[in-house]
This record gives structure tokens, sequence and C-alpha cells, in this order.
């Protein structure tokens, strides 16, 4: 919602015909969930965006387009996505089964996380509440929703190579640094595209905009990934069922999307049609999915 006191971000059915005042991602990967639900998004936004009242207000063009998303792995986007849904499968089974609303539910959550040295394992002793909030409290599993918030934020640090835990004034500083040096490589033609396939043919050629916030001094902490080690080809097995495990292994090996090429590159005698029906299939029994860029994979 565009004016609210919580940034919840939440799958909705691709039926629901939204209005004005809700702010949509046309996304449909839990990884861009699991990042604007992190608290790196939350701490942005609150410092980019307006207000209304005293409710913070989401401007899209402050708070969504200059947010510098993490350049990771797959399989650090694979462990954010798995507690993404998570996530949002908690919510809506409370919602569902008791009525609950979501403001009502992170009022709880934003008390329990307010007590003075109250532990993070959702079996912790829950501080004083109302009776109302202990009700919402054992209803939505409270505890159990600040731990996927605590696992997810550790995960989203993870994946910008970040320290974790991290003071609220370090987190802006660290998103504002990213932004500056984002900016600077798209000014030379380097972008990070959330949709390629879609974003490419429309938007080749604008510029990242800046976040608009006192920078100060900020230095630059982006780390130069290690440049990886060649690996050896692999013997390309006899029988298909052997075949689509090689495939399968490799591709989950995989610390990026690979093309039916780039597997097929890993052994030896291997055909690529052959590779790339075996990647279709996998994809068929969802053991695989497709990647950001047309034509690759990941696991």
């Amino acid at each position: 919602v565009e004016t609210t006191k919580h940034r919840v971000f939440q799958f909705m059915d691709a039926k629901v015909r939204p209005e004005h005042v809700l702010i949509v991602v046309g996304i449909d990967d839990a990884f861009h969930l699991g990042v604007l639900s992190s608290r790196f998004h939350v701490v942005y936004s609150i410092a980019a965006g307006g207000t209304l009242e005293d409710r913070p207000r989401y401007n899209k063009s402050r708070c969504f387009d200059p947010f510098p998303f993490p350049d990771c792995t797959e399989k650090q986007k694979a462990r954010i996505r798995a507690l993404a849904e998570e996530l949002d499968a908690h919510r809506k089974r409370a919602q569902a089964k008791h009525g609950l609303g979501l403001t009502d539910i992170y009022n709880v959550l934003e008390k329990v996380r307010s007590a003075p040295g109250t532990p993070t394992s959702p079996s912790a002793s829950v501080p004083p509440l109302t009776t109302k909030d202990r009700a919402i409290h054992d209803a939505a599993l409270v505890s159990t929703l600040r731990q996927l918030h605590d696992d997810l934020d550790a995960a989203v640090a993870d994946a910008y190579g970040w320290p974790w835990p991290l003071p609220d004034a370090e987190i802006l500083e660290r998103v504002v640094a990213l932004n500056t040096q984002r900016a600077a490589e798209e000014a030379q033609g380097h972008i990070r595209w959330l949709r390629p396939d879609y974003q490419k043919p429309l938007f080749a050629g604008e510029k990242q905009s800046g976040l608009n916030l006192d920078t100060g001094d900020l230095k630059s902490l982006a780390q130069k990934p290690a440049k990886p080690a060649k690996p050896k080809k692999a013997t390309w097995p006899k029988t298909l069922a052997e075949r689509a495990k090689a495939v399968e292994a490799a591709l989950t090996a995989a610390d990026r999307p690979l093309t039916s090429a780039d597997l097929t590159a890993q052994f030896t005698r291997a055909k690529e049609p052959e590779v790339r029906e075996i990647l279709e299939t996998l994809v068929a029994l969802a053991r695989a999915h497709p990647g950001d860029a047309k034509g690759t994979f990941v696991r």
C-alpha cells in the first residue's frame, strides 16, 4: 500500500485489478519479493520516501526505481526465494485461518522486536503484550514470523556480501554507496536488469537514477568476486537416466544461470540438442527453472 505504517510486499493473484494506491511490481520471482521484504529495503524506503501525516509514503520513483538489488549467485537467490515463499505463505495462512490483518500482525511484531533483550528464537519468551496482542501473537505465530524475517535479512546481507547484523544508519550508507557505484557502471553501459528480456528493448539507454540522499564521503563497498578456476570436463554418461542426473548435478553446482551450450561444454562428447532436451524435461518436471535471461536455466 502506497501510504501505510508498514511496508509489506506480498504475492497477489494476477486476476486482481490493483488501483492507484497500491504499489505493484510486475515480477513473479520470489527473490525480488525477499529483497523488498528485507530490512535493507525497509530502511532505505523510509529514508527515501515521503510521509502523509504520521505514515511513511512509498514513492515508486524514489523508493523502487533507484534501489540497487544484490547481484548474487543463483544459490544465494534460491535461499532468498525459499525464505520469501515461506514468509508469504506463513502470513497468508494466518490471514485465511484467523481473519487477521497484516497491519495488526506487524504491529505485534514491532512490539516484540522493540522489547529490550528479546531473543530471536521463536521459542523464546514473549514480552508483555495486551490481551488482544497476545491473541494475535499466538494465532499468527508472530515469533516464527520474526525468525523468518531475521533469516531473510541474513540471507539478503549475504547476497550483498555484507556482514550482518548492521545498524540502520550503516544499512543506509551501504545502499547509497552501492547505488552510486551502480550509477557509475550504468553510465558506462553495464546494467543489471531485473527482467532482461522485457526491459532491454524498452529501456536500454536510460541511466540509473540517484537516491537523492546525502552520501557524504561514502566509499564504494563492493567486493570484486574471485576469478573461478576453469573446471575439467566430465565424461558424458551412456544412459539417458545418468545423463539427466549429470545435467541436473551440473546445474545445481552452478553459481549462475547456464545455457544448454554452457552445460554441453562441461562434458566430453555431449551434444547440445541432447542437453537442451534434458533441460526442457527437467523444467517440465519442476527439477529446473528458466533463468532471468532467455535460454538460460537454473536449479
